[in-house]
């Protein structure tokens, strides 16, 4: 009795323990078996997004198995298809949100369910988490060759953290698996018409109604000024019934986008201050106030339409009374904070935090707009890893929907790579780990290397904090050359960059990606060597050849938004910065002002303009500026001396509003008194992006006997109506007064 009973239990346990390996060996899809395919991808709903799905599906598989699964069409239920196969479209669960997407194992077979792209992002996140691939960059992926691919049991929801996701990076317009991949999109794909930001001149333009209505543009400074950079006078009711039909026909043309910007040129304080836009924004307490007005108007006409506008520089912060109707998108910009921190942790930030904080209290349409960039040197260090989990677990927090990451995704940028791999991933998921996305990220892309470059990362990281040094979107390195980048520092990445490059020596590609992430390492040392007197010529030379090698062989497009290229830099470099043999009369000499420079520049220019040091593209080192007005200043050279030329450098940078004079005298005295014209020279208008650098020299053939230069400097004073500044002060920028 007791054997039979014992047996009975054994035989019991071991059908339970059958029946549990069969339900669950049920719940999972062996795919491939021995480089052969067991499974087939069935096109339940054959659009286009679940074709790409099922390409970038078979693509890696194929490439990981080295067998194809067939894509078959086969319309219908979620219940077609064998036991195996994988079943991309159909009804997703109620639970799945906009992009997000539902994986499920039942039955034996996979389904993939999305909406919107989700079932492309159900088929990433398959790759990557369940099947070994990881993709770093413009077509630079990772795979692990696995001839039999079996599924494990599945059930699994995701939706994003944003319903919109926007970053940058260069291989985006190159590999479009890389856009799918990392789970971005375009302006382009939801914005009717490719309107997104700053479309007040597209939507009316100043070249069209500029002359013949200057009433429909801002009022300031007691007149209108129209041009291309101009905002509307936003009370004025012809400017709503245009803009009302513009916005008409660009929905008829492009029915199957509902989502458009009407949105403020780019520039600072040229909004309207006519009468009746006054009114509205002193009632409001802010200058978005008539903005939101108008916005609210245009919105009510399109009621099954979303229209998206900036809150953005002047209109940061938010009204007081009106509320964004519902298909209202407020884009907030948070341009003006610095990023050594978190945007809760410093002065700049925390306005910020309150605008945003105020928008959340009127709103849960959100659209923010991040920087994570130095528009004027994408190659230097910008080491803002640290803060980028705080900055949108703070957005999620504020009812954000909608989020675009700007970041140095230019080749050749600092880290780009890992940057738009880190923020792509926090967008998706604003709870991920980004510690371990990173050792994940620098291991697999740099293998050996990786663990030294997390080094140089954290160092630079805590050397930043511990300086009380801002990092900004304009920075540069030189501004750092006492902190984050002091030579003792300096010495410690390099050698942590020499290590990672011995560490994966015999692997080419990793090499290549060491020496190329190593580039703003190498830029900055060459940016602040140029900034010291006694420059090291003999050490900086190869140094300058080697960048210029580099920059070559990577193909380094350009080194700042204004498009200047990296290999006119080095030229510029040996020309501009290398130590002359011979030396202008005028290093040290005494400056005396007649018309002073602006603020704190007429301090700096008593030595700036004659340190025989020249300035780079960004205007904080070196440069001497005067704002809204002319310049003069007399150049004594101690003693009477003979002298052939005189030569003074300028510079150029429209986006800081630094604009070229529009004219330069020169005059020479033996007595300071009676002074000799010496040439005058007059500028063209130069309306282009690129950051330049002019000297204006006279010369004479027969020496000149002279103590003193006298320069007269007539200034652009107001930002032309082609300008982002429209009617306010411009500025131009001297470095370097040479006389030979």
């Amino acid at each position: 009795m007791k054997t039979t009973h014992l047996l009975k239990k054994k035989l019991s346990l071991l059908f339970l323990g059958l029946l549990f390996l069969a339900l669950h060996s049920s719940a999972q899809v062996q795919l491939t078996h021995r480089g052969k395919a067991k499974s087939r991808i069935i096109l339940v709903d054959p659009s286009a997004v679940n074709r790409e799905a099922a390409t970038l599906l078979q693509t890696f598989i194929q490439r990981t198995a080295q067998c194809t699964l067939p894509i078959i069409e086969e319309r219908g239920a979620l219940t077609a298809g064998r036991k195996g196969d994988i079943l991309l479209g159909g009804t997703a669960p109620a639970a799945v949100t906009e992009d997000g997407f539902h994986l499920s194992t039942k039955a034996g077979r996979l389904t993939i369910t999305g909406r919107d792209n989700g079932t492309v992002y159900g088929v990433v996140t398959l790759l990557e988490r369940y099947l070994g691939v990881d993709y770093w960059g413009e077509n630079e992926y990772r795979i692990t060759p696995n001839p039999t691919l079996t599924l494990p049991e599945l059930e699994l929801t995701e939706n994003p953290t944003f319903r919109y996701r926007q970053s940058q990076f260069y291989g985006m317009q190159t590999d479009p698996v890389y856009k799918w991949w990392n789970r971005l999109e375009e302006p382009k794909e939801v914005f009717a018409a490719g309107y997104w930001v700053h479309t007040f001149d597209k939507l009316l333009p100043s070249a069209v109604y500029g002359d013949t209505h200057p009433e429909y543009y801002s009022y300031f400074k007691g007149k209108r000024h129209p041009g291309k950079a101009s905002q509307w006078c936003l009370t004025n009711p012809d400017v709503l019934e245009i803009v009302t039909q513009r916005l008409d026909s660009i929905f008829k043309a492009n029915p199957d986008q509902k989502l458009i910007c009407v949105s403020q040129n780019d520039g600072n304080y040229t909004n309207c201050t006519c009468e009746h836009c006054r009114a509205i924004d002193e009632a409001e307490g802010s200058l978005s106030g008539s903005l939101i007005h108008f916005i609210n108007k245009l919105a009510a006409r399109f009621p099954d339409k979303e229209i998206a506008t900036l809150a953005y520089l002047y209109t940061m912060n938010p009204p007081k009374q009106v509320k964004p109707l519902p298909n209202v998108v407020v884009m907030l910009c948070d341009i003006d904070c610095n990023r050594e921190v978190s945007l809760t942790e410093n002065a700049s930030g925390q306005e910020f935090t309150k605008a945003l904080e105020g928008w959340a209290k009127l709103t849960d349409n959100i659209f923010v707009w991040d920087y994570g960039i130095n528009f004027d040197n994408y190659l230097a260090p910008f080491p803002n890893f640290h803060i980028l989990q705080d900055n949108i677990q703070l957005f999620k927090k504020n009812h954000v929907t909608m989020h675009f990451s700007q970041i140095a995704g230019s080749r050749g940028g600092d880290f780009a790579e890992l940057r738009t791999y880190l923020v792509s991933k926090l967008m998706w998921n604003a709870e991920a780990n980004v510690d371990s996305l990173t050792h994940h990220f620098l291991n697999g892309y740099y293998g050996e290397a990786g663990k030294y470059l997390y080094q140089y990362i954290k160092v630079m990281e805590g050397a930043l904090i511990g300086s009380g040094q801002r990092l900004w979107i304009y920075d540069s390195p030189v501004s750092h050359k006492h902190g984050m980048l002091k030579p003792e520092l300096m010495r410690r990445y390099n050698r942590l960059f020499d290590q990672a490059e011995q560490a994966v020596g015999g692997q080419p590609q990793l090499l290549a990606r060491v020496q190329r992430t190593r580039l703003p390492l190498q830029y900055s040392e060459l940016e602040i060597a140029r900034t010291e007197p006694s420059m090291d010529a003999e050490a900086i030379r190869p140094k300058l050849a080697l960048f210029e090698e580099r920059v070559k062989a990577f193909q380094i497009p350009t080194l700042n938004e204004r498009s200047n290229s990296p290999v006119e830099y080095c030229r510029l470099y040996r020309d501009r910065y290398m130590p002359r043999a011979d030396k202008s009369l005028a290093l040290g000499a005494k400056v005396t002002f007649l018309t002073p420079p602006s603020g704190h520049y007429r301090e700096t220019g008593q030595t700036a303009l004659t340190d025989g040091l020249f300035g780079g593209s960004t205007f904080v080192e070196s440069w001497v500026g005067w704002e809204g007005t002319d310049g003069a200043f007399i150049i004594d050279l101690g003693e009477t001396k003979t002298v052939h030329s005189v030569e003074t450098d300028f510079l150029h940078q429209i986006g800081a509003w630094i604009l070229f004079p529009l004219k330069v005298s020169y005059a020479y005295s033996a007595d300071g008194v009676h002074y000799t014209p010496w040439g005058v020279h007059e500028f063209p208008e130069d309306q282009s992006n690129a950051v330049k650098f002019k000297g204006v020299k006279s010369e004479s053939a027969t020496p000149l006997q002279a103590r003193y230069i006298k320069v007269d400097v007539t200034g652009t004073k107001v930002c032309p109506p082609w300008h982002y500044g429209v009617g306010h002060n411009s500025w131009f920028f001297i470095d370097e007064v040479t006389i030979k």
